[in-house]
Order: structure tokens, then sequence, then C-alpha cells
């Protein structure tokens, strides 16, 4: 886990103290930034990240992982967890996210639509399909008619983009947000990847240490500020 500043400590009924957010990996960037501009307004109050694929997230806390919030890239993966019980009240759609070919700068390969990366010896990675990275990868090759083999499937949409990054892969289906935040690679829109928009909901857990510092996080994210920060990001609105 990460947190966003030193300190912490348990919650004070004031909400102060440490928030356990369990958050989707392709909100790294954007959730860091929103907990410190959190933070900064609710002194006392540390924010601490478990950034992963909602699939793993979905099982950490159903199984009794303790966490606060939970900020899923798909609407599935925060079913799981509302089935289990564990959700408190409805969650809500913060954010939208699209899904871009990410390739070398330059895009040495010239890489134009999903078709390309069909060619021989063309390598392409793909998030394992339980991961809301890879649902929408599936959803958006079969709109395209495209059979694709990958030679690595990831956990999560940053081991996917991380292929790229290190040269072991010449294309990666990620996020749009996660390839903008990448200086090293370049995004390819395709047009199929209107067709596997994923939502991402967040929600207060039932189980919450710290459940008056969880209903204000969940109020940060659907601010005016934190949702400048999420369009920044490249984030649509819900």
């Amino acid at each position: 886990m990460a947190a966003c500043a030193g300190g912490g400590g348990s919650a004070g009924g004031d909400g102060t103290g440490t928030v356990t957010v369990f958050a989707a990996a392709s909100l790294t960037e954007s959730f860091t930034r929103i907990g410190r501009d959190f933070e900064a307004a609710n002194p006392g109050t540390t924010v601490v990240f478990n950034f992963a694929g909602s699939s793993s997230l979905a099982t950490q806390i159903v199984e009794g992982a303790p966490a606060d919030v939970f900020a899923s890239a798909a609407p599935r993966n925060m079913a799981t967890v509302a089935e289990a019980g564990d959700i408190d009240g409805e969650p809500t759609v913060f954010a939208r996210n699209q899904l871009v070919i990410a390739v070398a700068p330059g895009n040495p390969l010239r890489v134009g639509a999903l078709a390309d990366l069909t060619r021989p010896g063309l390598k392409v990675a793909l998030c394992a399909e339980q991961v809301p990275c890879g649902s929408a990868a599936r959803t958006a090759l079969d709109a395209a008619g495209v059979a694709l083999t990958p030679v690595t499937v990831e956990q999560d949409v940053k081991g996917a983009l991380a292929k790229v990054r290190l040269g072991e892969v010449d294309a990666a289906l990620v996020y749009r947000t996660d390839a903008r935040a990448a200086a090293d690679v370049v995004a390819v829109e395709f047009p199929e990847s209107a067709r596997a928009v994923n939502d991402y909901p967040v929600a207060v857990l039932a189980d919450a240490p710290n459940p008056t510092g969880a209903r204000a996080f969940v109020a940060h994210v659907r601010s005016a500020q934190a949702q400048a920060v999420l369009a920044e990001a490249g984030f649509q609105a819900p």
C-alpha cells in the first residue's frame, strides 16, 4: 500500500486518522493527487491506497481485507463486493475510461487499427479478461472482428503498459489515461473503443474502520476539484 502522507493512526470520531482506499490500478496517478488534496483539506487525515486490478481488490475485500473505500474500474467487480454484503449504500459512478493502443514513441510499426495488431511477428500485451481492461479489450476486439493472441497477459493495466515501456512488446491495449500518464509511449485511438467504455464506481465499504472518513473521501471524489483532476488525466465525466 502507498500512503499520501506520513502519520496515520486509528480513526477519530470526526473521520480523521487513516482512510484506506482500494482503487483500480488505472487510478494510481489521479487518486494519488486526489488523496493529497483530500489530506490538505482535512488536517489529521492520512489516505492510504492499495492499487491493483479491480478483480483482485474485490477478492481481497470479500475475503476480509480491512478497507474503507473501494473504487473499481468496472461495475462488475463492484457488484461482486455488493453481492457479498460488503457495500454500505449504493455505489456511485464518478468517471469513465476508454482504451487506446499504446505503442513506442513515433509509432515505428505504424499501428493504426486493431487489425494491425495481428500482423505476423508483432507482439501484443493484453490485460487478463477477469480485470476490467481485459474485459474491455475483448469487447473491442470482438466489435472489430479481430482474433488476437497476445504474447503476454497481465493482471492489471499497469502491467500491460510496462511491457510496451520496456520494449518487451510492440503494443498493448490500455486505458487512455494510463497512456497519457506515460511519457515514453504514444496512444493510438481506434473507433471500437467506444463500444467498450468502462464506468468507474466508488463506494463506502460496510465494515469500514473509518466510515466517516470514507464518506468524506467519496464525497471529495465527486467534488468539482477531484473531477477536474480526473478530467486532466483523460477520464470522461460520468
